[in-house]
């Protein structure tokens, strides 16, 4: 019994820390692209007409692209998550699960 209080501790922290990592990634990886986008559209104002507009394109079509990402869902078995509720819906679950672990011991 003892073990396998160990082994499920020891599994869920790992579980947990790498889904936090995986969320906060995603997250930088949304704001760089936010500022990318802002950047196109400043630089695209100090250009002429036929390169603004293409700048312009350029970044409303990032900014589309970082949208559709964000909204993606992961498909884990029966569960389908927002990406962005992971840390809510599956890593404090987990810590509780945690939690419990440690006060069988």
């Amino acid at each position: 019994m003892e073990q396998t209080l160990k082994l499920a501790e020891k599994n869920l922290g790992e579980m947990c820390s790498i889904l936090a990592s995986y969320t906060r990634k995603k997250a930088k990886l949304r704001d760089r692209a936010d500022l990318l986008v802002a950047q196109l559209f400043d630089f695209s104002s100090t250009e002429d007409l036929e390169f603004q507009t293409g700048l312009k394109n350029l970044a409303e079509d990032l900014a589309m692209v970082q949208d559709y990402r964000q909204a993606q869902v992961v498909n884990t078995a029966r569960f389908v998550l927002l990406v962005d509720r992971l840390e809510t819906k599956v890593v404090a679950p987990l810590k509780a699960y945690g939690d419990i672990v440690k006060n069988k011991k």
